[in-house]
């Protein structure tokens, strides 16, 4: 079953509007939804290792756009619609005491953020409600999804076939590690 949807995923990444759903899962990812962008950019530039930047370019854009409407939610409608967001995740509680941590820290949350498995979304929704200055939010989100998208493209398009090859040889594994890589960052958000 999980060769068929892994073929499956390699064909969709080949399509021709292939890189509008990366563009809106990186953008919706930054501030709702739970699955990250890498899903669709790995298959993406597997199927197609030549358009390697062009992918995590779009992924970047759409994803720091996106940012920039969790901050939005954060700093203009945090009660409404962030304040549930963050209590589905387990985070209403410590609001308060985060907020004050956070101003401290916010540089070193939103690099940390945007660079690893965390979801990017807390840091997007905390950055407006804390009140980060925007300027500092936007250079940290480019310079953070750039490292990301850019190093996983570089390497998928260095390392391609072997990538692949190792993908396709032991796809159970791969299944299993990404499966508790993204349940490990729901368990940090909800219990750190």
């Amino acid at each position: 079953m999980l060769k068929r949807l892994y073929d499956r995923t390699l064909a969709l990444a080949d399509h021709p509007r292939a890189i509008w759903a990366l563009a809106l899962v990186a953008f919706v990812e930054s501030s709702v939804f739970p699955i990250p962008p890498d899903v669709l950019m790995i298959p993406m530039i597997l199927a197609r290792p030549n358009r390697a930047w062009a992918i995590a370019g779009v992924a970047l854009i759409a994803s720091v756009l996106g940012g920039m409407l969790g901050y939005a939610i954060g700093a203009f409608a945090y009660e409404g619609i962030g304040q549930p967001i963050l209590a589905a995740m387990g985070k209403a509680e410590a609001m308060a005491a985060f907020n004050q941590k956070f101003n401290d820290f916010g540089f070193w949350a939103v690099l940390a953020a945007g660079v690893t498995p965390f979801p990017y979304k807390v840091i997007t929704i905390m950055s407006g409600w804390a009140g980060m200055p925007i300027v500092t939010f936007v250079a940290t989100s480019i310079l953070a999804r750039a490292l990301r998208f850019f190093v996983l493209a570089g390497l998928l398009r260095a390392f391609g076939e072997p990538v692949r090859a190792f993908i396709e040889s032991r796809l159970n594994l791969v299944f299993t590690v990404f499966v508790v890589l993204l349940v490990g960052g729901f368990f940090l958000v909800k219990y750190l």
